[in-house]
């Protein structure tokens, strides 16, 4: 009988330990959320500061550690720490960052108990999603890329998308070599249709970085449709056409590129160069005149004009307005560069059909000098 009475002491004991735990859980809970309420209400955060302290105490047991309400309490207390406490005032029990416990407070919470808590939950993810472009920024700012990249990964993870955050992921892919990542970004971004022309110039540049040639040719030609009077997407979309001997895709646009530059010596060289490849003689004429005005010693610009004459000299060879314009650009040009290959071969066809034999050895020496 003996014995039975101090295996019924032992068991009450045991219950009265238990049930003062539970209640110094429940107490602990209900100071914690009445700190984190007071807090919402002013503010103030040493009132974080104190529903930390309190959930601390709650922790130290398994049981209510796992509870979900208090996990989900937890979490809105840290999210809030994580955002309002940006110096990190308040110290957690763990040595970690707020940020962290937050995600790993989520983590214990399963997907089922958490739609029970749906308002919390968006509540968690708002404070969790800024704290997280808080500590990207300031990653970026310390060059710290792979880390504002996870970052940003976290707060897309979070469903708290926005462009901001699409582009910053964009650009930090990039930055950080993950080319195909920052491609799909990128894409997101124009699939929403709030692109900006810079943006569709960067995925153009990322295109041409894997070696696709085409796809950055078609984001280009897909910016120019779109932002009609952007100057940067029409230059490097006739640099494209350009680079691409695409000459005929230059001639539509040229003109509204010189409308930005008129005095461009090079973008009035390309027109008439454009020009002249389309079979537009009389049109290539008038900007290779314009290079001249622009700068007389041009040497590409003499050789093109001397050519266009040489051709229609040698095709009449009565025609002495082209005899003499070929023969004065000609010379013009082997002035500029007197060692010049095509334009001593070009002269050399001009003195053969002039008939002038002096001039013909002449260039004819040289040529063999420089081909020796």
């Amino acid at each position: 009988m003996k014995n039975k009475n101090n295996l019924l002491t032992g068991a009450l004991a045991s219950l009265f330990v238990l049930f003062s735990l539970a209640s110094f859980g429940q107490s602990a809970y209900k100071e914690a959320s009445n700190a984190f309420a007071l807090y919402t209400q002013t503010g103030q955060i040493k009132n974080l500061d104190n529903a930390m302290k309190q959930l601390g105490n709650i922790y130290k047991t398994k049981r209510d550690s796992s509870k979900t309400k208090v996990n989900v309490l937890r979490a809105m207390v840290l999210s809030s720490i994580a955002y309002a406490d940006s110096s990190r005032t308040i110290k957690t029990n763990i040595n970690k960052d707020p940020i962290d416990l937050t995600i790993q407070t989520l983590d214990l919470i399963s997907s089922k108990d958490k739609e029970g808590y749906p308002g919390e939950l968006d509540y968690v993810k708002q404070n969790l999603a800024a704290a997280l472009i808080t500590r990207a920024n300031k990653s970026l700012k310390d060059s710290k890329f792979d880390a504002a990249y996870q970052d940003f990964t976290k707060v897309n993870e979070l469903n708290a998308k926005s462009e901001d955050v699409t582009y910053n992921l964009a650009l930090l892919a990039s930055k950080t070599g993950k080319l195909k990542e920052s491609v799909n970004f990128y894409k997101s971004i124009i699939d929403s249709e709030k692109a900006t022309a810079n943006q569709y110039i960067e995925l153009a540049n990322l295109y041409d970085k894997q070696g696709e040639k085409q796809l950055a040719l078609s984001t280009l030609e897909t910016a120019r449709t779109k932002f009609q009077d952007d100057k940067a997407v029409l230059f490097l979309l006739i640099d494209k056409y350009s680079k691409n001997k695409a000459y005929d895709a230059i001639v539509p646009l040229i003109g509204s590129a010189l409308k930005y530059e008129p005095e461009n010596v090079e973008l009035n060289y390309l027109a008439g160069y454009a020009n002249e490849n389309a079979n537009q003689i009389p049109v290539a004429k008038t900007y290779y005149e314009k290079v001249l005005e622009l700068e007389a010693n041009n040497f590409e610009a003499n050789l093109a004009l001397g050519l266009i004459y040489l051709k229609d000299y040698l095709a009449d060879s009565e025609n002495q307005e082209a005899q003499y314009h070929a023969q004065s650009y000609l010379l013009k040009a082997n002035e500029i560069k007197p060692y010049e290959i095509n334009a001593l071969k070009s002269l050399a066809m001009y003195y053969e059909k002039a008939n002038d034999a002096t001039q013909l050895d002449r260039v004819n020496m040289l040529l063999n000098q420089l081909s020796n």
